[in-house]
């Protein structure tokens, strides 16, 4: 007899006696356990297959010990790069000796019962006091952006890392950018890198935002990096 069970996130082909090496368990030496994800069962001709588990089966096992596998090297190189990085990796293993292989009648394993959320209290009457604890009060929800953000790569100067950037600060529209001062805009993308003059971004999303583009594009022409 033998059986094709789930044991520690690998599927094994297991029969009574047999030693089995599976990922490391947390169970102690000399303890047993039960594993009940049995997806076959064979007894001779007798052959069960589960959908996917069959129900009532497990396979009984004892803790032999815990120890490491072989060592694995890992290695990894780039051609001409000039790249080499050398690893090794010794699995954490649990050596397992199959004790019986049960077909039906066994339990399964009790869940961790999830914590019951608190219920909410009733109140008595129109003028009932409730106290209410901080961790039970709803949660302000956060600020909308808004529906529809604009390509701010349109302005002259902007690339999509400093577009990036100034979406992250709340600027996402030409409208907003158009409001927003130069000097406030510089101190937003100072991480960005390069050299970035701000000045005119905001008159140029005013134009933008106003959807004057044949005005925009025609001092665009002009400009140098967002820079007259």
């Amino acid at each position: 007899m033998y059986a094709i069970v789930e044991m520690a996130g690998q599927q094994f082909k297991v029969a009574k006696d047999q030693k089995v090496y599976v990922h490391r368990l947390q169970e102690e030496e000399g303890k047993k356990v039960v594993f009940d994800n049995v997806l076959l069962l064979a007894d001779g001709s007798d052959i069960t297959v589960g959908a996917p588990a069959i129900d009532g089966a497990a396979v009984e096992a004892k803790v032999v010990k815990h120890l490491k596998g072989d060592k694995v090297i890992v290695f990894k190189k780039k051609r001409r790069k000039g790249y080499k990085k050398k690893n090794g990796h010794r699995q954490s293993l649990t050596e397992i000796v199959i004790e019986s292989i049960v077909s039906k009648g066994a339990k399964k394993a009790a869940k961790k019962e999830e914590p019951k959320k608190a219920a909410k209290p009733e109140a008595a009457g129109k003028d009932a006091s409730v106290d209410v604890s901080v961790a039970s009060k709803p949660k302000k929800a956060a600020p909308k952006k808004s529906a529809k953000a604009d390509d701010l790569k349109k302005i002259e100067g902007i690339g999509p890392k400093i577009a990036e950037t100034l979406a992250a600060a709340g600027i996402d529209t030409f409208a907003e950018l158009a409001k927003t001062d130069a000097a406030k805009v510089a101190e937003i993308i100072a991480d960005v890198r390069g050299n970035h003059v701000t000045d005119t971004w905001p008159a140029q999303a005013k134009l933008a935002a106003e959807g004057k583009w044949d005005e925009l594009k025609k001092w665009q022409d002009e400009l140098d990096g967002g820079k007259a």
